[in-house]
């Protein structure tokens, strides 16, 4: 069987039924060629009917060392080595004895190898990280004592309440000593568990970066060197704080049973749909971690039975997929990659 993509056009076995525990798609292609914008969850979902369990089958390919390195252009194939599904890359030397057999009923097709030049940062993602990016570089969840301790913004210049950038502006309370660079914050909603009603954390919406220029007392002069609207008077700084955001998020299972709600989604919307951001009223504390791939549950309606009288309770059905990405100790918050009917913050969240 031959069926070319793009540009390339490769010889493969005829499709292979499901093996062991990973489900592959009955209708998968023979190949796939990664284009532009691509994710690994995206290709993983080409194969697989579950794309979680990618790490399963190409993680453990010693063909594909290092995800990083998978670019627009590469061809990806679904193959079976020792009876188990597992993607490889390409053809050619490298390739497992298993899957290099000789085919002497088939014709031979000749490919020209061709050099392609593509910067190193177009290698293809797990997810779309730049919708979780800026939670990485800005926005965070504060405790009330954090919030309470972090210096404010008392002024602008003559008495102003609003400021922006390369505006000078003074600041109460207490510094980092050696720290130069801080992040500008409003305090904004407070999260709350629905079940327990417990305060979760307040967030910080990031407004601007500002530098340090001179301290008199208690009263501290900054300029704002980067913003992103107005600074207010009563907005806090938090020394500058960048963490690690790995393009390689490994999907998994949480090892504990997980039974969270969607308490908030990002952006003000009423229907949350594919690649929102969510909330959940669960973190570490309950198990999860970054990578973690939960089911968004449609819980099933409460019906009236017109042949045997009374009321029964429809099934529960999975309406979407979402992966943690930042899990902190009381909650965490998730990116929606499967939407199958709009969701809404209070569904359930819980273990595929």
């Amino acid at each position: 069987m031959f069926r070319q993509l793009c540009l390339v056009t490769i010889l493969l076995f005829s499709s292979l039924p499901a093996l062991g525990q990973v489900a592959v798609n009955p209708d998968h292609p023979d190949v796939y060629v990664v284009q532009r914008g691509d994710t690994l969850w995206d290709i993983s979902a080409v194969f697989l009917q579950d794309p979680w369990q990618w790490p399963q089958i190409w993680n453990i390919n010693t063909q594909i060392d290092d995800p990083h390195l998978i670019y627009p252009g590469d061809v990806v194939r679904l193959v079976y080595i020792d009876g188990q599904p597992q993607l490889v890359m390409g053809d050619g030397p490298g390739m497992p004895s298993s899957i290099s057999q000789s085919r002497t009923d088939l014709p031979v097709i000749k490919l020209t190898p061709q050099m392609t030049s593509i910067p190193l940062d177009e290698a293809i993602t797990s997810i779309p990280m730049d919708q979780i990016r800026e939670f990485f570089t800005g926005n965070r969840v504060l405790t009330e004592e954090e919030i309470e301790e972090a210096p404010y913004m008392v002024a602008g210049p003559q008495d102003r309440i609003m400021i922006g950038q390369e505006d000078s502006f003074y600041v109460r309370g207490p510094l980092v000593p050696g720290i130069s660079i801080y992040q500008v914050f409003r305090v904004g909603e407070r999260y709350r568990d629905p079940e327990t009603r417990d305060y979760l954390g307040y967030r910080a919406e990031f407004k601007g970066t500002a530098r340090f220029e001179l301290q008199s007392e208690d009263v501290s002069k900054f300029t704002i060197t980067r913003s992103n609207e107005e600074v207010l008077a009563g907005d806090i700084l938090l020394p500058l704080q960048q963490e690690d955001l790995d393009p390689i998020l490994y999907p998994k299972v949480p090892d504990t049973q997980i039974d969270a709600q969607i308490i908030t989604v990002e952006g003000g919307v009423t229907h949350i749909g594919q690649l929102d951001v969510v909330a959940l009223n669960k973190g570490q504390a309950a198990g999860l971690d970054n990578g973690h791939v939960l089911a968004v549950m449609d819980l099933g309606e409460r019906v009236r039975d017109t042949v045997n009288g009374g009321r029964v309770d429809l099934p529960d059905e999975r309406a979407g997929m979402l992966i943690v990405f930042k899990s902190l100790p009381t909650m965490s918050f998730g990116l929606i990659l499967e939407a199958e009917k709009p969701l809404s913050v209070g569904d359930t969240v819980t273990n595929p």
